[in-house]
């Protein structure tokens, strides 16, 4: 007990670190444009010494990790985050399965929309958009898509379920998180179809808001997995007692 704290902790940190660090390469190389910048134009002279932003250079994650050597630290990122957010939701199956079996059936629909999210990011993150644009972007909306629904549903557990004895506190706080990760990501769909610049600009301002707030979601989660012991992983592998089902039943 204690212990596994590591993993949410992680979890945020590679995914927080790794995508900011490859924004941080893609705009010292001149691959996109700050999120600062408010100004684009539809072409660039090639002769031009300041940094000209066209569609091309909005600073969206995608984008940001879509050019050498950045695309390479953002797949490695992307597979890493969407491994340990797989392992993440496994494991929390477990902690509800072992503490409150009653809602064994929620939390496997849970599992299973956070299972397919973490595909969708692999596709997304493995298929570069400029060369895989349809594929990058199914797993993109898959992902972020799904997130919203496992949001949802991991903050009803925390209303229903008793792990921490601390829920009257996490759970109107993930209220917050869900609703800013579902409100968000509507507007970020609306803004990202729009051609003009400004729309796409704030579009990729949304896709960044989503990406934080989703790791603090994940953040929140270290008070449960502090109670979490590799024990209640059994009840993935075997019947405890009739409440207690196979996973893959």
């Amino acid at each position: 007990m204690g212990f596994w704290i590591v993993l949410p902790i992680t979890l945020c940190a590679v995914s927080f670190i790794g995508c900011w660090v490859v924004y941080g390469l893609a705009l010292s190389f001149s691959h996109v444009c700050s999120l600062s910048n408010w100004e684009y134009r539809n072409s660039c002279l090639t002769n031009e010494t300041e940094i000209c932003c066209t569609s091309y250079k909005v600073p969206t994650i995608s984008s940001s990790g879509t050019n050498f050597p950045e695309n390479s630290l953002f797949s490695a990122t992307i597979n890493a985050g969407s491994f340990l957010f797989m392992v993440f939701c496994i494991f929390h199956h477990a902690h509800i399965l072992d503490k409150s079996s009653i809602n064994s059936l929620l939390s496997k629909f849970a599992m299973v929309f956070g299972c397919i999210a973490a595909i969708g990011a692999f596709v997304a993150g493995n298929c570069n958009p400029a060369e895989l644009v349809l594929l990058h972007y199914l797993g993109a909306a898959l992902s972020f898509v799904c997130v919203c629904f496992y949001t949802i549903l991991l903050t009803s557990l925390t209303s229903k379920c008793v792990l921490t004895g601390l829920e009257r506190f996490l759970y109107p706080i993930r209220i917050i998180l869900t609703s800013l990760q579902v409100i968000v990501t509507i507007l970020y769909c609306i803004f990202f179809v729009q051609k003009d610049y400004y729309y796409k600009h704030i579009s990729a301002i949304f896709e960044w808001t989503l990406s934080v707030n989703l790791e603090v979601f994940e953040l929140s989660y270290a008070v449960e997995f502090y109670f979490f012991s590799s024990a209640m992983l059994s009840v993935l592998l075997s019947k405890r007692d009739e409440e207690k089902p196979l996973i893959m039943s």
